[in-house]
C-alpha cells in the first residue's frame, strides 16, 4: 500500500484512511478490467457489490444504460436537502505500457484518465457515509458511464436522473497530475471548455497532376483554409476572451497516386470556448470564411459544426463552499481557489446546466512524466482517502446535523460579492 505523504485532517479522512487498502484494491481491480462507455458491465457490477457491502439504503441501476445511483440517508431528514456526488467509470480505447500487476488485462483498453480512481473514491465516501450518517438529508452517489466522448451525463439526465433524485446541488472531482498530492483546485466560473467537432468538406475538380490548370485542387484550397481559419481567433475573438480552433486531420487523395489531383478533401478538427457568445461567433465565422476562401479558388466548402460538450461552469456559491470544505481538509495554502481553466472538456457540464454545483481538481502528482491519456499513466492510490473524504465532507458540511449551514453562508457571501461587484 502506498504511504500517504501529505497532511489532511478531519474525522472523515481519519475514518476512511482505516480502510484505504480496501478501496485501493478495488481501484486496482477496476484498472485491470477497463471498459468503454456504456459497456461498463463488470465495473457496474463491482460498484453494486461494493455498495451493498457498504450498507447504502438504495441502489438503482440501468440509469444511462450502465449507470448506478446509490442513496444514503442521514440520521435526520429535517433539512429536506439532497446533495449529489458524481464519479465517472469508463476507460479509454488505448494501449497500456505499464508492467505492474494491475495493468489492463484487455488489449487496446486502458484506464488512462483515472476514472478507476474516481469510482473507488466515491465508493470510499459511500462506505463512510453509510457507517457514520453524520448529516441531515440525503446523499445521492452517481456512478456515471460514458464520459469519454459518449455524453453519459446527458444520457443519465435524459433517463430521468434529476427527476428521480432531485438534488439541490451536485459535485464532481477529477484527478490532476499537474498538482501535488494533498492539494485541491477550483474556481467560481469556467473550469473546462465547450468541445465542438468541426467537419469541413471541400469539393473541387479532380484531374491529372501534370495538368493541374485543368483542375480545381481541393488540397490547395484546404491548405489556404487551414491558415485562414487561424485568423478567426486572432482577428474575430476579443483578446480577453478565449478560443482554440485546431484542425487535427486532413484526408484527400490516395498516397499511392502521386499524380492524381483528388476531387474532394475533408478536414476535421475541434473548437474550444468558454462563452456561448464566442462559440456562436466562431461557428458563424467558420461558415463564412470557408465558403469565401473556397469560392475564391472555384471550389465549394461546407462546414458541419457539432456541439459535443458544453462548457463546465461552476456556480459561485457551490464553488466557494467546496473551497471551504477542501480548506478544512488540507489547509488554505493547499487549496487553489482561482484555478486556471482547462481547454479540455467534461460532460459533467450537462449536470451543471441542470443543477448548481462545482467541479474540482484533486492533485495526484506526475509519475514518470505521464499525464492524463498517456500509455504509462496510473492513478495515484495515495490520494484515495483524501478524495473520498472530500466527497463525504461535501455531504456532511452541506447538510450538517448542527444548526449552522455552511452552504447557506457561502451562498449569502457569494450574493454579497456579486452585489458589491455590480455596484462598482
Amino acid at each position: 500500500m502506498t504511504t500517504v505523504r501529505y497532511q489532511a485532517s478531519g474525522r472523515a479522512f481519519a475514518h476512511i484512511a482505516r480502510f484505504h487498502p480496501e478501496i485501493a484494491a478495488l481501484r486496482r481491480d477496476l484498472h485491470a478490467h477497463p471498459e468503454l462507455g456504456f459497456e461498463e458491465v463488470y465495473t457496474s457490477a463491482r460498484v453494486q457489490e461494493s455498495l451493498k457491502a457498504c450498507g447504502v439504503d438504495e441502489i438503482h441501476t440501468g440509469i444511462g444504460k450502465t449507470g448506478v445511483v446509490a442513496v444514503i440517508r442521514g440520521r435526520s431528514s429535517a433539512s429536506g436537502r439532497m446533495i449529489g456526488l458524481r464519479a465517472d467509470m469508463d476507460a479509454l480505447p488505448m494501449h497500456e505500457d505499464n508492467d505492474f500487476a494491475w495493468r489492463s488485462a484487455k488489449g487496446g483498453l486502458m484506464h488512462g484518465c483515472g476514472h478507476d480512481g474516481h469510482t473507488a473514491m466515491l465508493v470510499g465516501a459511500a462506505r463512510y457515509l453509510a457507517e457514520t450518517r453524520n448529516f441531515d438529508g440525503t446523499a445521492v452517489l452517481i456512478f456515471q458511464p460514458g464520459e469519454e466522448g459518449f455524453a453519459g451525463a446527458r444520457v443519465m439526465i435524459e433517463d430521468g436522473l434529476f427527476e428521480r433524485f432531485p438534488v439541490d446541488s451536485v459535485f464532481a472531482m477529477h484527478n490532476w497530475p499537474g498538482m501535488a498530492p494533498g492539494t485541491v483546485g477550483i474556481n467560481s466560473g469556467p473550469m473546462m471548455a465547450a468541445a465542438d467537432r468541426i467537419t469541413i468538406e471541400v469539393a473541387g475538380k479532380g484531374g491529372h497532376g501534370a495538368h493541374a490548370y485543368l483542375t480545381v485542387d481541393p488540397v490547395v484550397v484546404s491548405a489556404h483554409l487551414i491558415t485562414a481559419i487561424q485568423t478567426i481567433v486572432s482577428r474575430n475573438v476579443r483578446p480577453i476572451d478565449t478560443a482554440v480552433i485546431s484542425i487535427c486531420a486532413v484526408q484527400a487523395g490516395d498516397l499511392g497516386a502521386m499524380s492524381v489531383v483528388p476531387g474532394r478533401a475533408t478536414l476535421v478538427g475541434t473548437v474550444r470556448t468558454f462563452s456561448a457568445k464566442v462559440q456562436a461567433e466562431v461557428e458563424k465565422r467558420l461558415v463564412e470564411l470557408c465558403s469565401a476562401v473556397a469560392s475564391g479558388f472555384g471550389a465549394s466548402a461546407t462546414v458541419k459544426f457539432e456541439r459535443i460538450y458544453p462548457a463546465t461552469i461552476n456556480s459561485a456559491a457551490e464553488a466557494l463552499f467546496a473551497g471551504d470544505v477542501a480548506q478544512a481538509l488540507v489547509g488554505a495554502r493547499n487549496v487553489e481557489r482561482n484555478m486556471e481553466p482547462s481547454m479540455g472538456a467534461e460532460d459533467f457540464s450537462f449536470m451543471l446546466q441542470k443543477k448548481p454545483g462545482a467541479y474540482l481538481r484533486i492533485g495526484q502528482g506526475v509519475k514518470d512524466g505521464a499525464f492524463l491519456h498517456n500509455s504509462r499513466y496510473d492513478f495515484n492510490d495515495e490520494i484515495l482517502p483524501l478524495g473520498a473524504a472530500m466527497h463525504a465532507s461535501l455531504v456532511e458540511q452541506g447538510m450538517p446535523l448542527a444548526a449552522e449551514r455552511p452552504m447557506e453562508n457561502a451562498k449569502a457571501q457569494a450574493s454579497k460579492l456579486h452585489a458589491s461587484s455590480a455596484a462598482h
